[in-house]
């Protein structure tokens, strides 16, 4: 009987051993939950963030497309404007 009696202590302290590893593991996951709800709320302020940026991007890529074209439009009257002076020089002469 006394065998009998030393396994029921040593199941029940296996047991409380067993508990306060499963709070303690419940506590972890708690945290991990946590922290994953962070990241996560991280990703998706970063994600609106680059769609934010890709727009603004594409905004000014066709900013800068309007501006080589006026610039290469200008380009091409100045060059007119000089050739026809030019021109108008040496009838001149």
């Amino acid at each position: 009987m006394a065998k009998e009696g030393g396994y029921v202590t040593m199941a029940a302290e296996e047991m409380e051993k067993l508990r306060r590893r499963n709070r303690d593991l419940e506590r972890e996951v708690e945290v991990m939950k946590k922290e994953m709800l962070e990241l996560w709320r991280r990703t998706v302020v970063a994600e609106e963030v680059e769609e934010r940026l890709c727009s603004q991007l594409a905004e000014l890529e066709v900013e800068s497309l309007d501006l080589a074209r006026d610039y290469h439009d200008r380009v091409i009257f100045l060059n007119d404007q000089v050739s026809r002076l030019s021109s108008l020089s040496v009838v001149s002469s």
